[in-house]
């Protein structure tokens, strides 16, 4: 990029920062960086700038780049969730494109920054990942890469199987040791067979888990130092990602309504504009195939602020809600929601409608649609964004049949397991915890459990 060009940009980002402001978004610092597609797309396909080596990373490079050489798709930047926050350019970019951009960057950062769910992230993560990278190539050199990418071929296919409120109750399902007060002997009163009471009863875990993540690292008896440290590193990194996951449809609905506000107030010529309202329109548009977060997301926003300030007469009534609170009212959303949240409390049959959602799927050879009404539609839409979309399981026994086994749990909520995905995952649990594996879950309406014992697979119904 030349000199001319660098500085009209630094002088955008000036402008485009100052504007942000004064509309009251709040973020950290940001550096911008100018990036080769190549870089982009590297970065995209590992997900941060600096991360360990893995084929899987491989492989989504691949796949967005073939995208984006074959002009199907184009990352225009990307954006790290940290303090400072690091923002990376597509080179090639023309100027109003970087302003859109830069738009967009400084009004993720203000979601990155205040939005709940993002309060406990780690604000290090680039720093912490570079060094987990450097650790994981000194495991390659000391136990070989193919015994280390073996591992972590295993702890990769379970890696969303994480809590991610675990911090809510950091003490659950750990062992407790027995405490002793002034009143034991009054206590054992009403229960005089407290200390005959057989260690063989007590379950473990207490009460069932959901960080298999954690319960493997933490229990199982056969994984060296340098595998929990591989263990701990990938549910550091999903615990960092999962709230980009849960608020995917705000946090892309939210850029996308500032960079439309703050990019009208700009002094654009008409090619200028001409050229904003293309891209703009791309990043909108709505998809055959599955729901654009960027749409969604923008209608949501400007829906409630519309609702907020011009409210109807029941409003007024019904909830006190005076006229022009519209603004204030999506900040607060902004601050207090996840995507479960937002799609169930402002998805309207209005918008719905407006969207021209539906239920379809595949009736012979054809598609057809299904449902059509609006809260069913909604209901199912959300009922979809369930932990970010997979699976529940939980650890339902550690020690089943008091031989070490480790029993799984699916909590089946009418959506079934992928058995062909299942099949092919029970070995990797089996060579992280080292012991027979069994989950249960439903399959045809009936319970069933699976069982891998190390060397095959077998099933019985309940």
């Amino acid at each position: 990029m030349a000199n001319d060009e660098l500085r009209l940009l630094e002088k955008a980002v000036e402008k485009i920062t100052a504007i942000a402001r004064e509309f009251g978004l709040d973020f950290y610092d940001i550096f911008f960086e100018i990036c080769p597609a190549d870089i982009l797309y590297t970065f995209g396909a590992y997900g941060m700038p600096t991360r360990y080596s893995h084929w899987t990373f491989g492989k989504a490079y691949h796949k967005m780049k073939t995208q984006y050489d074959y002009n199907l798709s184009r990352i225009y930047e990307l954006v790290i969730n940290s303090d400072p926050c690091y923002a990376f350019l597509l080179e090639g970019n023309s100027l109003i494109q970087n302003k859109l951009v830069i738009a967009h960057v400084l009004a993720h950062c203000d979601f990155f920054k205040n939005n709940v769910h993002f309060r406990r992230t780690a604000r290090n993560m680039v720093e912490s990942m570079a060094g987990a990278a450097e650790r994981f190539r000194g495991y390659e050199m000391q136990y070989g890469k193919d015994k280390v990418e073996s591992f972590l071929d295993a702890v990769i296919s379970i890696e969303e199987h994480v809590d991610p409120r675990c911090f809510l109750n950091p003490k659950k399902n750990r062992k407790k040791e027995p405490e002793d007060t002034t009143y034991d002997d009054l206590w054992e009163i009403d229960q005089p067979n407290r200390e005959n009471k057989s260690e063989d009863n007590v379950k473990f875990p207490e009460s069932p888990q959901k960080d298999l993540l954690l319960f493997l690292m933490e229990h199982s008896r056969d994984l060296k130092d340098w595998q929990r440290d591989i263990i701990s590193v990938i549910r550091q990194e999903m615990l960092y990602f999962w709230p980009q996951m849960e608020t995917k449809v705000m946090n892309e609905g939210w850029a996308t309504y500032w960079h439309l506000k703050i990019m009208r107030e700009l002094d654009l010529v008409e090619d200028e504009a001409l050229e904003f309202a293309k891209m703009h329109t791309g990043v909108v548009q709505a998809s055959r195939f599955h729901l654009n977060p960027y749409l969604i997301g923008l209608k949501l926003y400007e829906s409630i602020e519309k609702r907020w300030d011009q409210p109807g007469k029941e409003e007024k009534e019904k909830y006190k809600r005076a006229e022009g609170g519209g603004r204030n009212k999506i900040f607060e959303v902004r601050e207090s929601e996840n995507d479960i949240s937002f799609l169930r409390n402002y998805l309207s049959k209005d918008l719905i409608e407006e969207l021209d959602l539906y239920l379809y799927k595949k009736q012979g050879t054809e598609w057809k649609v299904v449902e059509k009404d609006w809260e069913v539609v909604r209901d199912v839409i959300v009922d979809s964004l369930t932990n970010c979309g997979f699976p529940y399981l939980v650890v339902e026994d550690g020690d089943y049949g008091k031989q070490g086994d480790l029993y799984l749990k699916h909590n089946y909520e009418g959506i079934e397991l992928d058995v062909f995905y299942l099949e092919k995952t029970l070995p990797y649990v089996h060579q992280i915890w080292g012991r027979k594996i069994h989950i249960e879950t439903v399959v045809d309406s009936k319970k069933v459990v699976f069982l891998y014992n190390g060397d095959k697979i077998s099933k019985k119904f309940l």
